[in-house]
């Protein structure tokens, strides 16, 4: 595509640095998409709202079919979430409020249990996934070292759909490919998220661990300490 950048694991150069906004993925698709993402949220007096927004453009963005290259629907063997789980950045603000992302799983991986720690939209552009929400047994404490989970709900996501992340209720699941080829998920988050401390969750055990899932196609700026619990 014309004007689209080649990913690369060791590109390490940050245009966020000049105060500029980050088009990895530099197309006419992706900028009209940003633009109307932007109007809704300034536009909106709460998180719901905004999303509510912003749903029409996202399920038209997930019917495309020429936006998103195959670079962005590779695995990545070095993933920052194992299993050759691949997260490309496409999009972040200058600011880092707000990301677009797509996020690559292998057919029968599964995700860690994990949190994202910002409201957003997340939807299918290909494959076939089968997610498992979990609820904190007090979603609104700060989170702690040990926290028990209980099993929400489990459900099959086919291409085209979609849900919002909506902390603090809706924010802790784990996804993991049911169908034959690689699964492809598009997010739209309010943080940096593959760059942010977020934790992973093992309901076996109860423990939290801070973690940060980076990105195949960009270094997270280094950080003296991980999050704290």
């Amino acid at each position: 595509m014309s004007g689209e950048e080649v990913p690369n694991n060791h590109d390490h150069d940050d245009p966020t640095a000049a105060g500029e906004d980050e088009y990895v993925l530099d197309n006419p698709t992706v900028q009209k998409f940003i633009a109307r993402v932007r109007a809704a949220i300034s536009r909106a007096a709460e998180p719901a709202e905004a999303l509510k927004a912003v749903r029409p453009d996202f399920a038209h963005l997930l019917e495309g079919t020429d936006w998103l290259s195959a670079a962005y629907q590779a695995e990545a063997p070095e993933s920052g979430m194992g299993g050759g789980i691949g997260q490309w950045l496409l999009f972040r603000s200058s600011s880092r409020d707000f990301c677009l992302f797509s996020l690559v799983v292998p057919p029968g991986v599964s995700t860690p249990v994990h949190d994202h720690l910002a409201w957003g939209l997340v939807g299918l552009y290909r494959g076939e996934q089968e997610e498992t929400i979990f609820a904190r047994r007090n979603e609104r404490a700060p989170i702690s070292k040990q926290e028990q989970l209980s099993f929400a709900s489990r459900r099959t996501v086919y291409r085209g759909d979609f849900y919002p992340l909506l902390p603090p209720t809706e924010d802790i699941h784990c996804v993991r490919t049911t169908s034959m080829v690689n699964s492809v998920s598009i997010h739209l988050l309010t943080n940096d998220t593959g760059c942010v401390w977020r934790y992973a969750y093992y309901p076996e055990t109860a423990e939290v661990q801070p973690f940060r899932s980076g990105y195949a196609n960009r270094a997270c700026e280094p950080e003296e300490s991980a999050g704290s619990l």
